[in-house]
């Protein structure tokens, strides 16, 4: 049975002070959770809430999506407390979308797992498809990206006249297509195929290859060439 409030357990068993003295990648989930909340609610410790919160949603994702509305079933998350999770969360999002800061060397992708590997985290958590433009040098390396377009839960409108405006302007040796699915899937859909065959036969016709197109999902991805439509 837990004790109302932390600060009368045993210290080896605190949240905060097993962190500053193990390290947190040594906590657990609820663990972690419990220091952002910093107090519990009602006859409730912080540690009691966390594990709560956990058992009502599946997955991190899960409470990273959630309404105001849909925190309010637990008695003692309001607002501020939500704020303090949410804000958390965003803060691990961007960290793992941040840009290689401090160095010069430009990616260059030796294979599908690799562009996954960079681009996952930019469409982390994103409700709506995007579609991004990687314009590509004559050495393979990446010069630019660029945000073609931005649509909804289920689609992203895409031209190849303005994917190539882009790649033509920039004078790109070849290009690379990036994609989520904000389902999580990333099994290409029907309008994926065609556009993806569209976008190829355009390429082949003013001269600018297209190395891939990669579908974005939850930890797992599909490449369209590698998949055998091009």
């Amino acid at each position: 049975m837990e004790y109302k409030s932390i600060k009368n357990w045993p210290e080896d068993e605190r949240p905060r002070e097993r962190l500053l003295r193990f390290g947190a990648d040594e906590l657990s989930t609820a663990q972690l959770i419990a220091i952002i909340l910093r107090t519990g609610g009602k006859n409730k410790s912080a540690l009691g809430l966390a594990r709560e919160l956990l058992l009502k949603f599946d997955s991190l994702k899960d409470i990273e999506d959630a309404s105001l509305s849909e925190f309010s079933g637990i008695k003692g998350i309001g607002s501020a407390k939500m704020a303090q999770i949410k804000a958390a969360l965003e803060l691990g999002r961007r960290l793992l979308a941040s840009d290689r800061k401090g160095t010069s060397e430009r990616p260059c992708f030796k294979n599908s797992k690799e562009v996954y590997d960079y681009f996952m985290p930019k469409f982390y958590g994103l409700k709506k498809e995007k579609f991004i433009c990687t314009l590509l040098d004559t050495k393979n390396r990446v010069f630019k990206e660029t945000v073609v377009s931005e649509g909804t839960l289920t689609f992203s409108p895409v031209h190849p006249r303005e994917v190539f405006r882009y790649a033509i302007k920039e004078a790109a040796a070849s290009v690379l297509f990036v994609h989520n699915h904000p389902s999580g899937d990333p099994a290409p859909s029907r309008d994926d195929i065609e556009i993806t065959k569209r976008l190829v036969e355009t390429g082949k016709i003013i001269g600018i290859n297209v190395m891939d197109h990669i579908i974005i999902g939850d930890n797992r991805y599909s490449s369209m060439m590698e998949k055998g439509y091009f």
